[in-house]
């Protein structure tokens, strides 16, 4: 059921035959591909990546609003190690558009509630704030990841057992070149 493509994005649903009559509802069940990268810097939706839409259309008095759910895989790098990671998100979208001339149109900011524009609805700005809280600010790649040798760089769980550097305190390096090293 191709009721979108208003527009670029592929999260612009047409609405037309919703209709304005209170209780009029349709549901909107499709895999579309996510128009940019959706996410934060270590983790994310990539641009091109399946987002599977089950949503729940209704006409309610002030606009239509918006009901289901969303779920497409992440990519991403462990925040520690640097390893890749996969993954899924799943968010629940409920979002109220307004209609033109409607109360809630008049009487809201312009970024405070969506709004129907020529029988559509656009998703895209609700699915990516949802996205953003959704995803991990940190993700790891397990949760006992020790993360990089702070000397060496190379990933702690890949390095051997008992790995460590010989470090001396700058404070104290010029007491160890008076130590004598003989054996008596």
């Amino acid at each position: 059921m191709a009721t979108h493509r208003n527009s670029r994005s592929p999260l612009v649903i047409n609405i037309a035959r919703l209709g304005r009559r209170p209780g009029s509802m349709m549901t909107f069940q499709e895999t579309v591909p996510s128009p940019a990268r959706i996410g934060l810097e270590l983790a994310a939706i990539p641009e091109g990546a399946p987002l599977e839409l089950d949503l729940r259309i209704e006409s309610v008095s002030e606009g239509a609003l918006v009901t289901g759910t969303m779920s497409a895989p992440t990519t991403g790098e462990c925040a520690r190690c640097l390893t890749p990671v996969t993954g899924d998100v799943e968010i629940d979208l409920t979002e109220l558009f307004a209609y033109p001339d409607s109360a809630t149109e008049a009487t809201t900011d312009a970024d405070e509630v969506g709004h129907v524009v020529n029988d559509s609805v656009d998703l895209e700005q609700p699915v990516i704030d949802a996205v953003g809280l959704a995803l991990p600010f940190s993700p790891l790649c397990g949760p006992d990841c020790q993360g990089l040798c702070p000397d060496c760089g190379i990933p702690m769980a890949t390095a051997e057992p008992g790995h460590h550097h010989e470090k001396i305190d700058p404070r104290w390096a010029k007491l160890s070149s008076m130590l004598e090293t003989d054996d008596k």
